[in-house]
């Protein structure tokens, strides 16, 4: 296997130093994370807000660097990197963020962004071939170029500002795509179509795709691997559908119980609030003791380590020190079965 990106027991911190009188807020704690180039997987990382996807989704984009551990890239240090294998690394890690409309200039017509990444990475050397990528990429995503082509960004749905985005970043043909909440701001319509784009990219042309999302619905339609983050913390990671329909972790059980079923008995309101969340900076323990309801005292005294619960699955909780049985709700899978079919996937 030739790995492509890798962060190895990376830490991120805001915050603190000798002139502050707080404590450094830790967004990232000690994650590890590796990226295959010869097996491109969709890994998806998820996680409710606060909890840490967003910063290392930029620890992954090169943006921001680790407080602690190492981040690779090709088998290299990535804070010694040379000139040219930085510009190479900018290639071939693109995103996709939140915002579709975030993403434009106003003030320039849509082509705008698909041209502009061509020309900064000379990947065309004539107009006629440009022409030629960007309707080729339109394409991919299901977009005709006579429908997108010439318009301002106000002129274009939120699907379709999207999809351009998507077709984008295959444009410079990289080996990864981070994809940061892409489905959030459109309407369900719109979601499978660009899911289906995701996972064309993944599927057809070999690109390996980090997925962040809190929808641990759309999760299980298109990724193959999760990782289930709180508070900073990695806490179960494996296999998608394994994670996701026998949860092991109590956070990650709460993520799926949270998923809103229909009930006509139930009616907006009558779900008990959200637990308040404190301040974990000077805590010993596990992070999630306070929400726990397996808390036991060694929780309260040191964090758990990763337990290995069978190939490629992990679960940071005390419950599974001694191989615990396992735990399965089998409801799980229809309440993901009828999602499915609500989405047309």
């Amino acid at each position: 296997m030739s790995e492509f990106m890798r962060l190895d027991h990376v830490t991120r911190t805001f915050g603190g130093g000798a002139f502050s009188t707080k404590p450094p807020i830790v967004a990232v704690d000690d994650v590890s994370i590796s990226i295959d180039e010869d097996e491109p997987k969709i890994t998806t990382i998820a996680g409710e807000s606060g909890s840490g996807k967003t910063t290392l989704a930029r620890l992954l984009m090169g943006t921001i660097k680790p407080t602690f551990g190492t981040m690779y890239y090709r088998g290299n240090d990535f804070s010694k990197l040379s000139r040219g294998d930085s510009w190479k690394f900018k290639q071939e890690v693109q995103s996709i963020y939140q915002d579709p409309f975030g993403s434009y200039n106003p003030f320039y017509k849509v082509d705008h962004v698909l041209e502009t990444p061509i020309n900064r990475f000379k990947l065309a050397t004539s107009r006629t071939a440009k022409t030629a990528m960007i309707e080729e990429a339109l394409a991919m995503v299901g977009l005709q170029p006579g429908d997108t082509l010439g318009r301002f960004p106000h002129q274009l749905s939120g699907g379709q500002r999207q999809r351009i985005m998507v077709a984008r970043a295959l444009l410079i043909k990289p080996r990864l795509i981070l994809a940061d909440e892409p489905v959030s701001m459109v309407d369900a319509s719109l979601r499978a179509t660009i899911l289906d784009s995701i996972r064309r990219l993944n599927r057809e042309i070999g690109i390996s795709v980090i997925y962040i999302t809190h929808d641990l619905t759309t999760a299980l339609q298109i990724s193959d691997n999760i990782l289930v983050m709180y508070r900073g913390s990695v806490v179960e990671s494996g296999a998608v559908e394994r994670v996701i329909l026998e949860p092991k972790h109590p956070y990650t059980q709460l993520l799926i119980e949270s998923i809103p079923q229909p009930d006509p008995d139930n009616k907006w309101g009558d779900e008990p609030p959200t637990p308040r969340f404190e301040d974990f900076s000077s805590m010993f323990g596990c992070k999630f003791a306070d929400r726990c309801p397996h808390v036991m005292d060694i929780c309260n005294e040191e964090q758990p380590p990763g337990y290995r619960l069978e190939q490629h699955r992990q679960a940071q909780c005390y419950l599974y020190q001694d191989e615990a049985s396992e735990m399965e709700d089998p409801d799980l899978a229809s309440i993901f079965q009828d999602r499915r079919a609500e989405l047309n996937v």
